[in-house]
């Protein structure tokens, strides 16, 4: 069983994903590490236009970006050495969407706490999103695991087929957070706040766009 999406009830100004023209939106993977290929296939399928970030020039003239799943202490350190921490700071600043998935959620969370195989070194991060984190909190490679999340931006929709791969847990979210999809337990799994968002899986792994076109929705939004 799962926690079906009318117990997630978001606000009424929330951008809904749906058949909208997504061309002309140029959407930047950060592409320091990490699984960025999947999202790029999957942005074009959308008519969106991906392009890979690796120095500060790169987010020039970008409507969003995404931060994907890797190796959040290996993203933090490239990050920082390409001199890319301050530049995405300004770019959320200005308003534009992000969206952190796995290790791009950690890099983003406000708060990471002395968990997982981190310990207590702190990574450099971007922490602009109201959420506590425990990081590597399912286990590790082998304990990757499927389960099926009810979306809440799609209640009407069929279950959503996520994929874990070390992936962290949402222990708390911030009052202007707003939570968009659970696990059987209770665990919160995605997340937003604004035009930033987080899902705990990756959502580039699968056949199923909605997540992505979540976030198209998102860009959209907030560009007009």
């Amino acid at each position: 069983m799962v926690i079906p999406a009318p117990n997630l009830v978001l606000p009424k100004d929330t951008p809904a994903p749906g058949k909208a023209d997504y061309a002309g939106l140029k959407i930047g993977i950060l592409a320091l590490q990490g699984a960025f290929l999947e999202h790029a296939n999957m942005l074009r399928r959308l008519g969106a236009a991906p392009a890979e970030v690796r120095l500060p020039g790169d987010l020039d003239s970008l409507d969003g970006l995404i931060i994907p799943g890797g190796e959040s202490t290996t993203i933090g350190k490239l990050a920082e050495e390409f001199g890319l921490l301050e530049p995405m700071r300004q770019f959320i600043s200005a308003g534009k969407s992000v969206w952190g998935t796995c290790a791009g959620l950690i890099f983003l969370a406000r708060d990471i706490g002395a968990t997982g195989s981190g310990g207590h070194v702190t990574p450099p991060r971007l922490p602009v999103i109201d959420i506590t984190v425990n990081r590597n909190a399912f286990g590790r490679q082998v304990d990757s695991f499927e389960a099926d999340i009810y979306p809440a931006f799609a209640p009407d929709g069929p279950p959503f087929r996520a994929v874990f791969i070390r992936a962290p847990r949402i222990q708390s979210v911030g009052e202007g957070v707003q939570v968009l999809a659970r696990l059987e337990d209770g665990t919160i799994v995605a997340a937003r706040q604004g035009q930033i968002m987080v899902t705990a899986f990756h959502p580039e792994l699968t056949d199923d766009p909605r997540f992505h076109e979540y976030f198209l929705s998102l860009v959209k939004h907030f560009n007009r």
